[in-house]
C-alpha cells in the first residue's frame, strides 16, 4: 500500500524536522538524497522536496529527475523545493532585494483550496531564503502571499503539486502541522497507521529476518534510553541470542557502572559488565582536541567489543542504540550536502579487522519517538525518563586533556547537580543536564586563604529531540544551594557558573 512519504533532501538544516512533523501525524516517512531516488517508488504515496543552502540559479544546484513523481504523485515543494519547481518549469527565481528571513503572515489565502483547510488568514509562517520566486510558471494558481513575498504558495493546475516558500516544519509556523495534515491526509489520502506498536511489530519482524535464527548479537548497553529500548527490541526478536555488554570506560557518572548493572537485573537480559576504564583513560592521556578524544573513545570502544565478541561463539552482529540525531550530526543522514557538526563514537561503521555486522534498530528515530516505543514495550517509566548522556561520557565534559583526577572531580560535581535536581523535583522538567569542567583556574577566598582553583559550568536544557534546545530557567535558590554544595564538598573547585546558551547557536555539550 502506498502509505509512506518520501522526503528528498537538498541539504537543508530543517529536513529532519519535516520528518518529525510527518511522523507526528502517525505517517511513516523516509529521507533520501535528492540524487539517489529509490528505483521503486511504488511504496510512496506522497513526496516532499526539502529546502537547501543552494540557489536554483547556481550551476551546481541540486537537480533531480522528477519525471516519475511530478504529476504522478502528490508533491510538495518547500522553500528550495518550491523555487526548484518554479524555476525548472518556466517560472523565474531571482535574488531577493531584501533578506527574507524570519516571521511573516499569510494573506490572500485561497479559502476554497483543501491545502489551506482550517488555515486562517494572517497565520504566522517562517521564511528562510535569499532567493525569491518572481514569476510563476504557466498553468499554476497563486494560493497565498505575505507582505513581502507575493508568491508564497501556489499549485500546478490539474495535478496535486503544491509549492510553499515558507517552512511548515518549524515551530514558528504556527499552523504548519495542519498544513502538512491537509496535504498528506486530505489531498494525498494517506492513512495514519504508523504508531509505536506498529513500529515494534515491523522492527521485530525485520530483525528476525535480518539476523536469522542462529547468529548471535552483541549489544553495547549504556544504561540510557536508546540502548535499553534497542536491547528490549532485540530480545523480543532473538531472545537469548542477544548478549548485552556494559562497558565502564572510566568516564561514567559516579557509581554508574554498579548502579546500571543492578538496574538491569530482572529485565530478562543477558548482561555482562566489563571494566575497561584503565584502557580508555590511558588511551586518552595527553589528548585535548575534542574530535580526537571522540575518535579515541570510538576506537577503544570497538577494540573492547572485538575482544568480547571473540568470547561469544557465533557472534555475527554488533547492535547499537544509534538514533537519528547521532547520524545527522555526524554526517548527512542521506549522503547529501549537509555539514558535520561532530562525530559520534557509534556512527560510521566498523573497521575491517572486526568481523561483525552492525544492526541499529533505532537509527531513524528521534529521542521522543524512542521513548514512545519504549512505553509500548512496557519499559519502566523511570528508565525511559532518564536524561540523555553522551556516549563519550565525561570526556567531552572535561575541556582539555583527561586525567583521573579531573574525572573524579567532575563525577562529584555532576552527582551533586543531578541529585539536587531530583531532590528539588526538577529532574523531570529538564531534558538533559550535566556539569562541565573548564580548563581555567580562578582566584577565590576560603576562610582567610586565597585559592586558585577550577571552575565548573552547569548546563540544563529543555528539548524534544536534541536537535534544538533552550536553557532551563532553574530557580535561583536551587542554583545557590547547588553552587554552595559543590564548592564546599568538592576539593579543587572554587567557582560555579550556569550556561544560559540555547541550541543553536551553541550545542548541548561543550565539546
Amino acid at each position: 500500500m502506498q502509505n509512506n512519504v518520501l522526503i528528498l533532501d537538498f541539504g537543508s538544516q530543517y529536513t529532519q524536522l519535516i520528518a518529525r512533523r510527518v511522523r507526528e501525524l502517525n505517517i511513516f516517512c523516509e529521507i533520501k538524497p535528492y540524487n539517489k531516488l529509490p528505483e521503486d517508488l511504488s511504496a510512496y504515496g506522497a513526496v516532499i522536496l526539502s529546502g537547501s543552502p543552494y540557489s536554483v540559479r547556481a550551476e551546481d544546484a541540486p537537480h533531480p529527475d522528477l519525471s516519475e513523481i511530478k504529476g504522478k504523485k502528490p508533491l510538495l515543494g518547500v522553500c528550495y523545493g518550491a523555487q526548484y519547481l518554479a524555476h525548472f518549469n518556466g517560472g523565474s527565481v531571482e535574488k531577493s532585494n531584501t533578506r527574507e528571513y524570519g516571521r511573516a503572515n499569510l494573506t490572500a489565502i485561497s479559502g476554497t483550496e483543501p491545502f489551506f483547510y482550517e488555515i486562517t488568514d494572517g497565520s504566522q509562517v517562517w521564511m528562510s531564503h535569499a532567493d525569491t520566486i518572481k514569476t510563476l510558471p504557466e498553468n499554476t494558481t497563486l494560493l497565498a502571499s505575505t507582505h513581502d513575498v507575493k508568491n508564497a504558495a501556489f499549485k500546478f493546475d490539474g495535478e496535486d503539486t503544491y509549492c510553499i516558500q515558507f517552512h511548515p516544519e518549524v515551530y514558528h509556523t504556527t499552523q504548519g502541522k495542519q498544513l502538512l495534515e491537509n496535504f498528506l491526509i486530505h489531498i494525498a489520502g494517506l492513512k495514519q497507521t504508523w504508531t509505536p506498536d506498529a513500529f515494534v511489530e515491523k522492527t521485530v519482524a525485520e530483525l528476525k529476518e535480518k539476523i536469522g535464527s542462529d547468529d548471535k548479537v552483541i549489544l553495547g548497553l549504556s544504561g540510557g534510553v536508546d540502548s535499553t529500548v534497542a536491547a528490549v527490541l532485540l530480545h523480543k526478536a532473538i531472545g537469548t541470542h542477544l548478549h548485552c555488554i556494559f562497558v565502564n570506560n572510566g568516564l561514567l557518572r559516579k557509581n554508574e557502572f554498579e548502579d546500571v548493572l543492578e538496574q538491569y537485573k530482572g529485565m530478562g537480559l543477558n548482561v555482562k559488565g566489563v571494566d575497561a576504564s584503565a584502557r580508555f583513560l590511558d588511551a586518552l592521556a595527553g589528548e585535548s582536541d575534542p574530535e580526537k578524544k571522540r575518535k579515541i573513545i570510538g576506537r577503544v570502544f570497538i577494540e573492547v567489543f572485538d575482544d568480547e565478541a571473540h568470547l561469544v561463539e557465533d557472534a555475527k552482529w554488533l547492535a547499537q542504540g544509534t538514533i537519528y540525531p547521532d547520524v545527522i550530526e555526524s554526517v548527512s543522514a542521506t549522503g547529501g550536502p549537509s555539514a558535520t557538526i561532530k562525530s559520534h563514537h557509534n556512527v560510521g561503521g566498523l573497521p575491517d579487522f572486526m568481523k561483525l555486522k552492525v544492526v541499529e534498530p533505532l537509527k531513524m528515530l528521534f529521542k521522543d519517538e524512542v521513548r514512545r516505543v519504549g512505553a509500548s514495550l512496557d519499559i519502566h517509566p523511570e528508565r525511559l525518563g532518564r536524561h540523555p548522556f553522551p556516549g563519550p561520557g565525561l570526556a567531552i565534559r572535561i575541556l582539555g586533556d583527561i586525567t583521573r583526577e579531573k574525572v573524579a572531580i567532575l563525577q562529584e560535581v555532576d552527582h551533586i547537580f543531578i541529585q539536587g535536581l531530583r531532590d528539588w523535583g526538577l529532574y523531570d522538567q529538564v531534558w538533559q543536564a550535566g556539569a562541565m569542567l573548564l580548563p581555567v583556574h580562578s582566584v577565590g577566598v576560603m576562610g582567610d586563604e586565597r585559592t586558585y582553583e577550577k571552575c565548573v559550568a552547569l548546563r540544563a536544557v529543555e528539548s524534544t529531540d536534541g536537535m534544538t534546545a533552550d536553557w532551563v530557567n532553574l530557580p535561583y535558590e536551587f542554583l545557590q544551594k547547588t553552587s554552595n554544595d559543590i564548592i564546599n564538598k568538592v576539593p579543587g573547585v572554587n567557582r560555579v557558573v550556569y550556561d544560559i546558551s540555547s541550541k543553536p547557536p551553541a550545542t548541548i555539550e561543550w565539546e
